[in-house]
This record gives structure tokens, sequence and C-alpha cells, in this order.
């Protein structure tokens, strides 16, 4: 009788090692795959996040004060196509549309285009601070009692702009930051309209 032990053949180690190089690679390759996978997700949701909604629907009969303290209202703006921003001073997405919204302001103010900049609350003191800070020239006015947000607009998401044509009618809007690029893609044509 021969003992079993003996009777088994040494099984090769190679299938093993074959696998376990294959499990390797296939790790190191998903590793390198994922920043890029992650990039493109970020990229995608900028994307998404920045791209307005066409509607089309009466601008609100909205009034307030301006940062010097003289009313202020969005018919004064009839005939012009305006960007009205909902922000507050300590958004980190509004900080840094504010750059691109004043130099968009910049290009296209002499086409009949302006910006109103609703600040959501804060005290009027910083509001002029980082009306100062930024270097804004366009309109910013003041909303303690929330009635750009609450009221007018309903929408508690900061920034969040709307696009008012010549007519008075809201054509676009926007909740999160905006890019240059966006504006020129669709504030841009109705400009020129």
């Amino acid at each position: 009788m021969t003992d079993p032990s003996q009777s088994r053949r040494k099984a090769s180690p190679l299938p093993l090692v074959i696998a376990g190089v294959g499990l390797i690679l296939l790790g190191v390759a998903a590793f390198s795959l994922l920043p890029k996978a992650a990039a493109s997700l970020e990229a995608q949701t900028e994307n998404i996040s920045s791209i307005p909604l066409a509607v089309e629907y009466a601008a609100p009969d909205l009034s307030l004060t301006d940062v010097a303290g003289a009313p202020a209202s969005l018919t004064d703006y009839s005939g012009q196509v305006v960007l009205v921003n909902l922000w507050a001073t300590w958004c980190p997405p509004c900080k840094a549309e504010m750059p691109t919204l004043q130099a968009y302001y910049e290009r296209h103010r002499a086409d009949g285009f302006s910006v109103v900049a609703i600040n959501d609350g804060d005290p009027a003191a910083d509001v002029v601070q980082f009306v100062e800070e930024y270097g804004l020239t366009f309109p910013v006015w003041l909303d303690p009692k929330y009635v750009a947000t609450e009221q007018a607009f309903k929408n508690l998401s900061l920034p969040s702009s709307y696009v008012i044509d010549r007519a008075g009618i809201i054509r676009l809007q926007w909740v999160g930051e905006i890019t240059d690029a966006m504006l020129e893609k669709y504030v841009t044509p109705l400009i020129m309209e």
C-alpha cells in the first residue's frame, strides 16, 4: 500500500503566481484610472451645476434699496437684459463668481445689459466692504428681510441667478456658480436679440 501523501502530485505554484500577478496588474490599472474618473466626474458635476434652466415667466415686481440707501426697482431696468444675482458675503461660490460677473458686465453694459446683485441679509457695512474689496461697479442691492429669496424668486439657494429679457420675462435661471463660458453661451445671445 502506498502512502496517500506520496500519491498526490505536488500542485504547481504557477497558476497561483499568474493569478496573483493578474490581480496586482488589475489593481494598478484601476488605481491609475481613479484620478481620471474622479476628475471627469468633477467636470461633469461642474458643468451640470452651471447650465441654466430655460424658463419663461414674468419677472417679479421687486423694489429694495441699493448700498447707498437709494430706492431701486427691477422696473428701472425695463428694456435692458438684466442678470439678477442672489448672493451673500459668506457664500464661497458667490465670492468666486463675482469677478466673473463684473468682467462680463464690463464687456456688455454698453449693449444694454446690467447685473443687479441682491445681497441676502448681510449687514450693510459688510456688503459695502465686499463691494469695495471686489471692485464691483454694477448695482448692488440690500435685502435684509429676504424679500428676493423668500417672496419674489422663492428660492433659498445661493448663489442663484435669473436673466430677464428686454420685455421683462425671465428666460434663464441658475443655481450655483456661473462661469464666463456659460454667460457667453447663454446670456450673450439674449443680449444680441
